[in-house]
């Protein structure tokens, strides 16, 4: 039988799988490709965590099935972790579940709240989860604006009044993965009214929370009291304390949407690895200079790569947060769209970037940055995409490189 499965269907090739494979095709031929392409952090997770894991492991007793709601030492220290951050109280026990990253919590509570042919907004451009979650548990997903602000009140309000059946959940991501924006306590309000008015499940992915450049940090939606009629929030351990490879995140909110997910979990998994879950919770609860040093090393490497890449004659906005630069593609290359740009900068820099295609097409006109390599290799890329734009007559205005100051 040549026909595809049915989920498979609504899922379209993997946009970055044609850059991946040039990627690994440049490297055995042994080119040094400079890899600014997925946001994995380079940074090694800090050393009391990885102590906490190895003092752990070597108990037997921990080598046995977990918990798929998390161990209780874990859901304490996310509690505590809200009441510090945040100012809000969560009861562990029922507001705070543990998820294999915010990943697959997110999936997970797709497949959990969604009925086939369901409604759900999603920003474009996002993370592709935000989108196939809900795709692959059979849902349409609606595309709305991912900037705070009028329109993307008046894209919620269009979308009641012309999606058939009206929407079941809306998602937000601020700090935004891949546009770094940024929400306020007053724009997640005017959400929340919104969709308590009409009956529709908010699920705010809070990943970056912690990686920001000013002196505000983000908000949780969830300090607004009234959020918790209907909303969710999901985090990860992966950037805040450099852990990607562990795979280990969490859920807080409303009740009813933790139990769904628990309920779903339960049939999936029986939790992540406790030595892990214990590590993370030394995590939460211990010393915070690593997410300052961490932080610092961010805003550095951007600063660097901002600075750099203006005074190569491309311009592109500082970020206020996250570990990436929403790049605008420069106009000379414009029209050949994302893919083909990487694939450009890939081929002739030696620099590889992420497709801005593959978080949706309202992002093709741009490619995302990590901030995933030290501070030598970065501004080896911006030398070598200084010759590469140089060389297709692209070059600096007058007075366009900015200084650390004014990024």
């Amino acid at each position: 039988m040549e026909r595809d499965f049915y989920k498979i269907r609504r899922m379209p090739p993997y946009v970055f799988s044609e850059v991946n494979d040039m990627k690994a095709r440049a490297r055995a031929e042994g080119a040094d490709i400079i890899d600014f392409g997925m946001g994995n952090p380079d940074l090694p997770t800090p050393e009391h965590i990885v102590e906490k894991l190895k003092e752990t492991i070597d108990n037997p007793k921990t080598h046995r099935y977990s918990n798929s709601r998390g161990i209780p030492g874990l859901r304490k220290a996310i509690a505590g972790y809200y009441g510090r951050r945040f100012g809000v109280g969560v009861d562990p026990e029922k507001q705070a579940i543990v998820t294999l990253g915010s990943k697959e919590g997110l999936a997970n509570l797709s497949q959990a709240i969604t009925s086939p042919g369901d409604v759900i907004l999603v920003p474009n451009p996002s993370y592709p989860i935000h989108q196939f979650g809900f795709i692959i548990a059979g849902a349409a997903a609606r595309s709305i604006p991912v900037e705070p602000g009028p329109e993307f009140m008046a894209a919620l309000d269009r979308a009641v009044q012309h999606s058939v059946p009206k929407p079941t959940a809306v998602v937000l991501n601020y700090p935004n993965n891949p546009t770094a924006a940024l929400a306020t306590l007053d724009f997640y309000e005017e959400v929340v009214d919104f969709c308590r008015y009409h009956g529709i499940w908010i699920l705010s992915d809070l990943a970056y929370a912690e990686i920001y450049f000013d002196d505000n940090p983000p908000p949780s939606i969830l300090q607004l009291p009234k959020a918790w009629d209907i909303s969710v929030e999901f985090t990860s351990m992966s950037k805040t304390y450099s852990m990607p490879g562990w795979r280990i995140g969490f859920a807080v909110g409303n009740e009813r949407l933790i139990a769904a997910l628990a309920r779903v979990k339960s049939y999936l998994d029986y939790g992540a690895f406790t030595p892990i879950q214990v590590a993370a919770a030394a995590a939460l609860n211990g010393p915070q200079d690593c997410v300052d040093e961490f932080r610092a090393i961010y805003k550095e490497r951007r600063d660097i790569l901002i600075e750099g890449l203006a005074g190569a004659g491309w311009d592109i906005p500082s970020p206020p947060a996250t570990m990436f630069a929403w790049a605008p593609i420069p106009p000379a290359f414009k029209d050949m769209g994302s893919i083909e740009f990487s694939k450009l900068l890939l081929s002739e820099a030696e620099v590889a970037v992420a497709p801005g295609l593959g978080f949706g097409e309202h992002g093709d006109d741009h490619v995302r940055i990590g901030l995933v390599e030290n501070v030598q290799r970065t501004r080896q890329a911006v030398r070598n995409i200084k010759n590469f734009l140089k060389s297709r007559g692209v070059n600096a205005e007058p007075g366009q490189a900015r200084t650390k100051e004014a990024s």
